[in-house]
């Protein structure tokens, strides 16, 4: 297991260990808040009328092809531990035909000795990989040429922006800025070359929020909700400020569950390319996820501590999401991607 430093860590790299160690080994899940995914059931279908070998979890996102509706979300990169981790994800994706998603890639954009972290290309060359940076940047300086460079070291066919805010808040070293933040995203959706999408961190994205990033030009919204690890709470293992460690804890039950957050973008945005993730770790979770309107389902701590052990450790992890998800198509009798979006077999319970 990681160890954990005596002093305040400030640099990146540093930081992006931290927060692996702290992800693995603390208490950082929201507190009296969940997924919302809980909330609903399927209805077993006792004659499916289908083989289950004939299930498929072929799909397409943006135009990519992928063998299954699911996604290795944005976790790390920047250190060398990060870098392991990313190499082992990248591999098991590539193994199972999983789009990939790396973390924050503003350290390597800033110290090019940390490139190779987040250059998976090399161990995934045809699944999509999605370039990962924080949209606060855009108000401290970064501008098209930076991004373009982050998406260049990842060799992403994408780029997502992440949403962050309180945990830029509690952060020791957090950017706050975020007036005007829209108008540099709506900019950049339209000066960069690959599709541009918009993610929370584990708080969610709601409906009105949703359009008004996909009215700015967002080519995907990530929803990225609550009921999974708490970036306030990730942030308060960090801090030597007692009164921000303090109110953090005030935090910890902040945010919109996934399942609220999928319904109402999906509502508000029928066309829209969705993700969900924000504490999914099953698949089942994801067959439900798909089921209230996402196009593909993302998974990231439940992957973190197989990744630090092996890729076998992920590639099993993953077989096991995608068998999950198949038997719940089966359960319902369903056979493709687009039915499992279509089924009016999940319900709410009451």
């Amino acid at each position: 297991m990681l160890s954990a430093s005596s002093a305040a860590v400030t640099d990146t790299s540093g930081r992006k260990t931290e927060h692996i160690r702290i992800v693995l080994e603390e208490d950082v899940e929201g507190a009296g808040i969940t997924t919302g995914l809980e909330r609903y059931r399927f209805q077993h279908n006792a004659l499916p009328e289908l083989d289950f070998d004939a299930i498929s979890l072929d799909t397409e996102f943006l135009g990519h092809k992928l063998r299954a509706p699911l996604l290795i979300s944005s976790m790390t990169g920047g250190s060398a531990v990060g870098g392991s981790i990313n190499e082992r994800l990248a591999e098991a994706a590539e193994h199972r035909g999983w789009a990939m998603g790396v973390g924050s890639v503003r350290a390597a954009v800033e110290r090019a000795e940390l490139a190779s972290t987040f250059a998976v290309r090399r161990f995934a060359p045809t699944i999509p990989v999605i370039a990962n940076l924080g949209a606060v940047q855009l108000n401290y300086g970064f501008g098209t040429e930076d991004v373009r460079r982050a998406v260049e070291i990842a060799e992403a066919d994408m780029l997502v922006l992440h949403l962050n805010s309180l945990q830029e808040v509690f952060q020791p070293e957090g950017n706050t800025a975020f007036g005007g933040l829209l108008k540099q995203i709506e900019r950049l959706c339209r000066e960069l070359e690959v599709p541009v999408g918009v993610k929370e961190v584990g708080w969610g994205i709601d409906g009105e929020t949703a359009q008004r990033l996909h009215s700015a030009g967002a080519a995907f919204i990530d929803v990225a909700g609550a009921g999974g690890t708490s970036w306030s709470q990730v942030e308060k293992y960090r801090s030597a400020d007692t009164l921000r460690r303090m109110a953090a804890d005030t935090f910890a039950g902040w945010g919109n569950p996934t399942a609220d957050c999928v319904r109402e973008v999906r509502g508000r945005l029928p066309e829209a390319a969705l993700i969900a993730s924000g504490g999914l770790v099953s698949g089942l979770d994801a067959a439900k996820a798909i089921a209230l309107g996402a196009d593909l389902a993302g998974f990231g701590r439940a992957l973190l501590a197989p990744a630090v052990t092996s890729e076998a450790s992920v590639d099993e992890q993953l077989a096991r999401t995608e068998l999950e998800l198949r038997v719940a198509m089966f359960g319902i009798g369903v056979s493709t991607i687009r039915e499992l979006q279509e089924t009016q077999r999940l319900v709410r319970l009451p």
